[in-house]
C-alpha cells in the first residue's frame, strides 16, 4: 500500500540530518569501538558466529539442532534514523525495510521486530507518529514478519526504525570476510538516494524513484544470493558503497576493483550531485575511504556518488545474481582497498 497524502508538516524539517546520512562517520566509530570488539560473557548462552570483529550487518549465534531437525542461527539486528522524507506513512515503510535489511543481508529471514519510536510529542501530532507506524507495520507484513510490541521516548526529534530478529542456515550465512579473488561484485540497487533525499529536504521535491528503491525489501536479492552458492555480501546503507565496499575487502583481505561506468544510479542523482545537494554525511565516508583508494581519473561528482550515504540501500554481493548489474571484482589484496577504474 502506498500513500500519496500531502502532509502540512514536512518531517525532514524537524531533524538535522536524514536517514543514514545522520549515522555516527565510521572513522568515528570505529575509534569509539576500538578496544570492545573482543568482549565475551563469562558463560555465553550460544556461540556468536558473527559480532563486532568485521562491522558486518547484524549479529549472529548459532542454535543448538532439534534432535533430528536442521541446525538454526538466530541474527540480531536494530537500526532507526530522522526523517529521510516528509510523508510518515513513506518514512515507516522506509525506516522498516531499511531494518529488515539487515537481516536479509546475513543470508537469514527477519520473524519478529518491536518498534523503536523517538517523538517530540509537544511539537508533533501523535496522528502523524500513528502514519510512521502503520507503514513500519505494512512492510513488516510484505516481509512476513510480526510486530510484537517497541519502545517509545520523548525525544526532541523524531526518529523511528525496528530491533529485528531473524533466523537463518548458520552452515550459509552471507558475511563480510569471505571474499575472495576472481568473484565478480554485484550491486542489487541504484546508487543516489542520498542526494535526492538530500534535496527533497532542501526543497520539498518529491522523487517517487526514489521512495520506491528504498521500499523495496531485499529479500529477493537475499534469496537468490544464497541460491547461487554466495558467501559474501552486505548491504550498502549510511557508509556508502565505497564504505561498505572498504568493510568487505578489508575483512576479507582482498581488493574490490569497481568499473564506475558500470555502476548503476537513480534517475535525476547526478545532476543532484551536480546542484550540490551533497550530504555531510556522504563528504565524511569520502573522506573515511580516501587513504584505501585508488581513484585514478575518476571525477569528484563520481566519487561522491560512490560515497554517497545510502537509506536502505540494496545487496552488495560478492558473485554473480539475475538481474543484478556486475559492478566490478575481488582481486588479491593490493596496496589499496578499492581501485576506481
Amino acid at each position: 500500500m502506498t500513500t500519496t497524502r500531502a502532509t502540512p508538516v514536512r518531517l525532514t524539517q524537524f531533524a538535522h540530518g536524514g536517514g543514514c546520512a545522520c549515522k555516527i562517520p565510521p572513522g568515528e566509530l570505529e575509534d569509539v569501538l576500538a578496544g570492545l570488539t573482543a568482549a565475551r560473557p563469562a558463560a555465553p548462552g550460544a556461540p556468536l558466529l558473527v559480532g563486532l570483529a568485521t562491522g558486518d550487518d547484524a549479529a549472529v549465534v548459532s542454535l543448538p539442532a532439534p534432535s533430528g531437525g536442521p541446525a538454526q542461527a538466530v541474527v540480531s539486528t536494530a537500526d532507526f534514523f530522522t526523517p529521510v522524507v516528509d510523508d510518515p506513512y513513506d518514512f515507516g515503510r522506509i525506516a522498516a525495510a531499511n531494518a529488515l535489511s539487515d537481516v536479509y543481508a546475513m543470508g537469514g529471514r527477519p520473524v519478529v521486530a518491536v518498534n523503536l519510536l523517538a517523538w517530540p510529542r509537544d511539537v508533533l501530532p501523535f496522528d502523524l507518529a500513528r502514519e510512521v507506524l502503520r507503514g513500519g507495520l505494512d512492510i513488516a507484513a510484505e516481509a512476513g514478519c510480526h510486530v510484537g510490541g517497541g519502545h517509545s521516548v520523548d525525544d526532541p526529534e523524531p526518529k523511528y526504525g525496528m530491533a529485528v530478529t531473524g533466523l537463518a542456515d548458520p552452515t550459509r550465512l552471507l558475511r563480510n570476510d569471505t571474499g575472495r579473488p576472481g568473484l565478480p561484485l554485484s550491486l542489487t540497487k541504484p546508487l543516489g538516494t542520498g542526494v535526492l533525499n538530500n534535496r527533497h529536504k532542501a526543497t520539498g521535491e518529491r522523487f517517487e524513484q526514489a521512495v520506491a528503491a528504498m521500499t523495496t525489501l531485499n529479500r529477493e536479492a537475499s534469496e537468490a544470493a544464497l541460491a547461487a552458492g554466495v558467501t559474501c555480501a552486505t548491504d550498502v546503507t549510511g557508509f556508502g558503497l565505497l564504505g561498505h565496499l572498504h568493510k568487505l575487502a578489508r575483512a576479507s583481505g582482498v581488493t574490490a576493483v569497481v568499473d564506475t561506468a558500470a555502476v548503476p544510479y537513480l534517475d535525476g542523482a547526478r545532476e543532484a550531485v551536480r546542484d550540490g545537494y551533497v550530504s555531510g554525511g556522504t563528504r565524511r565516508n569520502l573522506e573515511w575511504v580516501a587513504p584505501y583508494t585508488d581513484f585514478g581519473d575518476t571525477d569528484l561528482h563520481t566519487r561522491l556518488l560512490l560515497a554517497d550515504a545510502q537509506t536502505s540501500g540494496g545487496l552488495l554481493v560478492a558473485g554473480q545474481i539475475p538481474g543484478a548489474p556486475v559492478i566490478g571484482e575481488l582481486v588479491p589484496r593490493g596496496p589499496h582497498s578499492i581501485v576506481l577504474r
